[in-house]
């Protein structure tokens, strides 16, 4: 039952991030053009490293292939994007209060890749429940 459920939880983490990083793969133009309106430099080279790190490192986690490094790879991503696309501290009204909701869920999966780290993906991987 434990390695089931490790193995729907990972599934179900890493959907926002390999739907997201293909979405981007789609309208890289786009991607780009907003990562610039937040003053990131290099938007052309951090759209399409985004989008691949989002899909390889989700699919990582779905398939179960170096878990702990990948879970704490995006955890680091999600805590990292809060300050510059979800700054919700500069922002009023209806903007802050959906940032601010952007920004928890972020911390949220933060949280859950933290655990899955400690966790390790379970025997249904292809870690098989190896350390690091």
């Amino acid at each position: 039952m434990r390695d089931t459920l490790l193995l729907i939880g990972r599934i179900l983490l890493a959907a926002i991030f390999v739907i997201s990083g293909i979405t981007k793969f789609y309208a890289l133009g786009d991607t780009a053009a907003y990562i610039a309106s937040k003053g990131l430099p290099l938007p052309w080279l951090v759209a399409p490293v985004s989008a691949v790190v989002e899909v390889a490192l989700g699919l990582a986690i779905v398939v179960g292939f170096r878990t702990r490094w990948a879970a704490l790879a995006l955890a680091v991503f999600a805590l990292v994007t809060i300050p510059f696309f979800h700054d919700f501290w500069n922002m009023s009204d209806q903007a802050r209060a959906e940032n601010q909701i952007q920004a928890m869920k972020n911390i949220a999966m933060a949280g859950a890749f933290l655990i899955l780290m400690a966790s390790g993906a379970g025997r249904l991987s292809v870690d098989r429940d190896r350390p690091f």
